[in-house]
């Protein structure tokens, strides 16, 4: 039937097609001129040809891949008429990206001209025209063929939907079904044939009348599907053309494939039986070897926990925590799932958790045993081993701190904290309770507190008391220094492994990466050969094998390694000799490259680094805070107060050197210690410059204002001073050639005539500054008290000779030029030894505090005013003389005059009395003030006589009297020189 169709509408493959692409061939009968329109082909259209052979017939490798125009799920009518959109898309490319697809502006070429409407106007005019035309003969001649389809479709097709719509719509239902009750009631109405009397001729006539209405409706509907068939019978010849050609086509294929099967199971029979043979025993092969070193793996597995009691029995948790650990791997890693070490892993955890309480336990009696240990009797810093055998306390405390890294149990720390603490308060009950056996005075049954037995002991005892705990604390800082320091060790070997395996890690991948860019041509080769046998199920599973047979060749060498390790490490836990040092390091390295996810991270360690450097500065604290609490129980009843300054030095001593050894052993200067020392040199120095105060004011009192003799250690005092010792000599003794006391105090060559209270405020002020020699915390509190000391003498000084005090203290009749002198003499040795007092604080004090230094300042202008006031009064003595004396002056002979006489005479008495006290240089600018009020005097009597330097008779008398006035002035000791300028007494011309 299909051979026979006019117009097969089946495409041969072409003659030059290459490509193997068919194509439509053209039908040579003429058009028709009635054109009938069917329904879209929706089936697809195979090519169709003559018989080809077996070597003509489809390829099975070359061709199924191949994409043809057949190969298409959706034709574009069904593309763009997809009901299930609400609305149509205008654009094809949306619908066929998908609903997302964006349209996005091309950018113009620059390549091509910018087209505009007035491009296409030339040719627009020159095709107008026809175009018209063209309409013009449509509309006149139109094409009869096309009118006459058009309408007779039409008039079939309104002539086919006029019958359809006489055949009741029951009968177009979806659901039509007679078998429903009520549908075949409604198209056998029986109603018509049930009457009473049986069939009449009306019913007869009714059914022949429904049966013929049937029969109607039939042959309306059998026209209708007729007329619809005979619009399709093009599709429906090609479609039935289609599968006979489809038959002949499997046909071939069939006998293709027959063909194929039958040389690939002679090849399988011949080239792959034999290799796929060997392949199993090959597999079988490796199968029994690795089921072998699984079964020595278990075996090795089986004694884990033997093992493991054996090491810990020696206290060696870190090869016990690595035997675990290699264990759980290996269970996890090459035992999973296997019934009889269902548990092990449980138990293992268990064990693990059991080693964890064991080393705190250990660390914690160690950290006690170490710290509790004698000082006195065991000085050393680690504890000796006297059984050669038995493990050292440092491999025993490296042992323990490497277990508790590797557990990650950092606050081991706190534990020895905890035990230090306690051992501290410890040594010092342990001190009290051995000093206070040896003294009979004190009955431990009565006084049963520690404080109350140190407040009953002598200060000496006290104070060997103190230097005991000091040296017992030296000792208890040196053993938790050495312990210290052997976790810091521990910890920065971990640090340093870590390190290096991170190193290690990084060249390890720098190398699988080069590896990794030469693998994949390997994998490609083995690629293809499964691809060209992928149909064999053995091949390609032996393929897959020979795949992963490098990574289980890796694991099993790495589980035999691990095998020898445990082997090695049962038959070293087994032995009793003892390895090395060298030994036990190299263990500890490997324990840390095997146990590496285990290990805390390189912060955590560098925290635990810093931890053990404050667990140091702990150390010291609270040996400090120790000491401070045996320091204030001694003060608390104001003993310490009480004591001499060179017992206070002496404690102080004992304090800053104890605090200077932990300083230098620790690293760290703790402040309690010096700050209770502080506090107690506070009431000590109020206590030591209220005491000196007191005696000055005593000496000061009972100060006669006259010269005193020097004793010789005062004179070395002073020449100490000048060499730059500013401190107390030690007393020598009296010997018959000691000797004598000298008459002046000799300060770089000059004479100083003191009285006796300077010499001894010299010896105070070198005891304030000895003090601040011995205790440099109190420098700045002792430059005040010494400030407020030197402030006293003068204000106090001042009101008793100056001020006439002496008068009513001492008894003294009169205040006189050589008590002035002598007074003011002293003031210059004070103002000397201040800017020394000075410089010698401020190379004790901080730079911040030399504010302080600004006192001395004040008191030196303090002193030198009072000096300028002393040489004032002496002036203003002579000056009241001169007025008295000069008031009653005449000029009248005999010469010199009698008022002369008695200046003189005076001039005599009071250079006789401070020319052995005071400098020349001073007496001179002294008699020069003295000088100066005479001349004034002089002058305004001579001004009040009338006499004038004329010549005259008057004028020669003075003359005598002024001459005489000047030798005898001048012939003083040290005046000979001074010019006295006697020309001034004389008004000056006009």
């Amino acid at each position: 039937m299909a051979s026979s169709h006019s117009s097969s509408p089946v495409p041969r493959p072409g003659s030059g097609g290459r490509d193997g692409i068919y194509r439509k061939d053209r039908d040579p009968s003429p058009p028709r001129c009635r054109t009938i329109r069917s329904l879209p082909d929706v089936c697809p259209k195979e090519p169709t040809g003559e018989v080809r052979g077996l070597c003509n017939g489809p390829s099975v490798v070359a061709e199924h891949d191949r994409w043809t125009v057949f190969s298409s799920k959706v034709n574009l009518p069904a593309a763009l008429n997809d009901p299930r959109l609400a609305k149509r898309e205008s654009d094809f490319f949306t619908k066929t990206w998908g609903l997302d697809f964006a349209e996005t502006e091309v950018m113009p070429s620059f390549y091509l001209p910018n087209i505009t409407r007035e491009d296409f106007g030339p040719y627009l005019q020159e095709m107008s025209q026809r175009e018209r035309i063209h309409e013009r003969c449509k509309t006149i001649c139109p094409n009869k063929d096309d009118v006459d389809a058009v309408s007779s479709i039409t008039t079939n097709h309104d002539k086919s939907r006029a019958e359809l719509e006489q055949v009741p719509k029951i009968f177009m239902k979806p659901d039509f079904a007679l078998e429903d009750p009520a549908t075949f009631n409604n198209v056998l109405p029986w109603s018509h044939f049930n009457s009473a009397g049986g069939k009449s001729s009306r019913d007869v006539a009714s059914s022949k009348l429904l049966q013929e209405k049937l029969s109607h409706y039939l042959d309306v509907v059998e026209v209708s599907i007729a007329r619809q068939i005979s619009l399709r019978s093009e599709a429906f010849f090609h479609a039935m053309s289609s599968q006979h050609e489809l038959q002949d086509r499997l046909q071939e294929t069939q006998r293709a494939v027959a063909v194929l099967r039958g040389r690939t199971a002679a090849m399988d029979r011949v080239m792959c039986q034999g290799p796929l043979q060997a392949l199993r025993k090959a597999m079988t092969c490796n199968n029994c070897v690795k089921l072998h070193n699984k079964l020595k793996l278990m075996a090795a597995v089986h004694q884990t926990q033997p093992t493991v009691q054996l090491l810990l029995s020696t206290s060696e948790f870190v090869g016990a925590l690595e035997l675990i650990a290699t264990t759980k791997e290996v269970l996890q890693q090459e035992l999973q799932g296997i019934h009889s070490f269902r548990h092990l892993g449980s138990q293992l955890c268990e064990l693990e958790k059991l080693i964890d309480k064991m080393m705190v336990e250990d660390f914690s009696m160690y950290s006690r045993s170490e710290l509790s240990r004698s000082l006195k009797d065991e000085p050393q810093v680690l504890e000796k081993v006297h059984n050669p055998n038995a493990q050292s306390q440092k491999e025993r405390l490296e042992s323990l701190v490497f277990g508790l890294l590797r557990q990650r149990k950092l606050d081991f720390l706190d534990i020895y904290s905890d035990e230090m603490i306690l051992a501290a308060k410890a040594i010092v009950t342990q001190c009290v309770a051995d000093s206070v056996v040896h003294i009979e005075e004190i009955d431990t049954e009565v006084v049963i507190k520690q404080a109350d037995q140190m407040r009953l002991m002598t200060f000496p005892q006290w104070f060997e008391l103190l230097k005991n705990i000091f040296e017992s604390f030296l000792l208890f800082l040196q053993r938790i220094k050495a312990t210290l320091n052997i976790i810091r060790n521990v910890v920065l070997e971990v640090l340093n492994a870590n390190q290096r395996n991170r190193l290690l890690e990084q060249a390890s991948s720098g190398a699988s990466g080069q590896e990794a860019s030469q693998s994949p041509s390997v994998l490609q080769g083995e690629a293809e050969l499964a691809y060209l046998t992928h149909e064999g199920l053995f091949i390609s599973d032996a393929l897959n094998e020979a795949q992963q047979q490098a990574a289980l060749a890796a694991q099993d060498q790495s589980s035999t390694v691990g095998s020898r390790i445990q082997q090695g490490r049962l038959e070293t836990a087994g032995s009793d000799s003892t390895s090395g040092a060298s030994e036990m390091s190299a263990s500890r390295e490997q324990s840390i490259m095997s146990g590496e996810n285990m290990m805390p991270t390189e912060l955590e360690l560098n925290r635990v680094v810093n931890n053990v450097q404050e667990l140091l500065y702990t150390a010291s604290d609270v040996s400090h805070d120790r000491c401070v609490k045996v320091l204030t129980a001694r003060a608390k009843d104001g003993s310490l107060e009480r004591l001499s300054s060179a017992e206070f030095v002496c404690l102080s001593q004992a304090v800053e050197g104890f605090v200077r050894d932990t300083e230098e052993l620790c690293g760290r200067r703790s402040v309690s210690l010096r700050g209770a020392l502080q506090s107690q040199a506070n009431r000590f120095v109020h206590r030591f410059h209220e005491e000196r105060k007191t005696k000055l004011s005593l000496l000061l009192d009972n100060e006669r204002w006259k010269q005193a003799e020097v004793p010789a250690e005062f004179q070395d005092l002073v020449n100490s001073i000048a060499d730059g010792k500013i401190t107390l000599p030690e007393r020598k003794a009296t010997g018959p050639d000691e000797k004598k006391p000298a008459e002046f105090l000799l300060v770089n060559g000059q004479k100083y005539a003191v009285v006796g209270t300077v010499l001894l405020l010299i010896r105070i002020f070198l005891e304030y500054c000895q003090c601040v020699n011995d205790i440099p915390s109190i420098a700045t509190d002792m430059l005040t008290r010494l400030s407020d000391l030197l402030k006293h003498f003068n204000s106090r000084s001042c009101q008793l000779v100056l001020g006439a005090g002496a008068l009513q203290v001492v008894g003294l009749k009169t205040i006189t030029t050589k008590n002035l002198a002598l007074a003011s003499r002293c003031l210059q040795l004070v103002v000397h030894y201040i800017p020394i007092i000075r410089a010698h604080f401020e190379t004790k004090l901080q730079p911040k505090q030399f504010s302080v230094l600004r006192h001395f300042d004040h008191i030196t202008k303090d002193y030198n005013d009072h000096i300028a006031e002393i040489s004032a009064k002496l002036v203003a003595i002579m000056d009241s003389l001169f007025e008295k004396v000069l008031s009653k002056y005449e000029v009248k002979a005999p010469m010199p005059s009698a008022c002369f006489r008695n200046v003189c005479k005076q001039m005599a008495k009071m250079h006789e009395a401070i020319s052995e006290l005071l400098p020349e240089e001073q007496t001179q600018m002294l008699f020069l003030r003295i000088n100066a009020s005479f001349k004034m005097h002089l002058k305004r009597q001579l001004a009040r006589l009338g006499v004038i330097n004329d010549g005259g008779p008057q004028h020669g008398l003075v003359v005598v009297d002024v001459a005489f006035y000047t030798e005898n002035v001048q012939a003083l000791k040290s005046l000979e020189r001074l010019d006295l300028n006697m020309a001034e007494i004389w008004e000056q011309k006009r």
